[in-house]
């Protein structure tokens, strides 16, 4: 666990926003509901970060202990548990760790503990692998580069993750808000640079990239 100024107040501000602000946006973006252009393009966006992030791990993960970072509504988390493996489901929002639990399908259900609190409590354990999709882009490099530090040393194969990328699009939006309308925007996130990250962890290496319409984010791992 980080404990630093700038980790608790941004760890703050990512509660406040998903538990007080937009719960029911997240709801409906990760479900089949009809949603606006802006919206569509980001479901679809994380759709394939979701898949390339699966791909990463083995198909077959019966007896791995995987830790969901931040599971939200909990995609990641049924499929993960599809595939066979015990997932610890992590989030900061109880609202969102109770919509995951309503929506897990029943024939996998025994296989998934779900928490709400800080995803990188050493009390949860060790993993076999950790995923964390769109859970740390809310921080800075040195936070980051802690919290990765501290995941890897508890993970036995991998650690895959998501980041903003230092991207030109991103870099005239950070600061700015965000691409949301303004009652729905979340806290603001912080575009990274793979080598920079690389740099402070070690094993980090870039996977793929993701862009469609207003979603771009960065897929790399930490291999152990």
């Amino acid at each position: 666990m980080i404990e630093t100024a700038t980790y608790g107040a941004t760890r703050a501000r990512v509660e406040d926003y998903f538990d007080r602000t937009a719960t029911r946006t997240w709801e409906r973006l990760t479900s089949d509901a009809p949603v606006s252009r802006i919206r569509q393009t980001v479901r679809e966006g994380r759709d394939r970060m979701r898949a390339i992030m699966l791909s990463r791990l083995p198909e077959d993960l019966a007896g791995a202990r995987v830790l969901d970072a931040g599971c939200g509504a909990g995609q990641m988390t049924a499929e993960l548990a599809a595939r066979g493996a015990d997932v610890v489901a992590v989030d900061i929002s109880p609202q969102l760790v109770d919509i995951a639990r309503a929506r897990l399908p029943q024939d996998v259900a025994h296989r998934v503990s779900f928490a709400s609190g800080d995803m990188l409590s050493p009390d949860l354990g060790r993993f076999d692998f950790v995923v964390a999709m769109d859970s740390l882009i809310y921080y800075a490099e040195g936070d980051l580069a802690s919290a990765l530090n501290g995941l890897a040393a508890r993970t036995e194969a991998a650690v895959v993750f998501t980041v903003a990328p230092r991207t030109p699009f991103l870099m005239a939006f950070w600061g700015l808000g965000k691409l949301f309308p303004r009652a729905d925007r979340s806290p603001v996130m912080i575009p990274h640079s793979a080598p920079k990250l690389a740099a402070r962890v070690a094993g980090l290496h870039p996977v793929a990239r993701v862009s469609r319409g207003f979603y771009i984010s960065q897929c790399l791992e930490v291999r152990r």
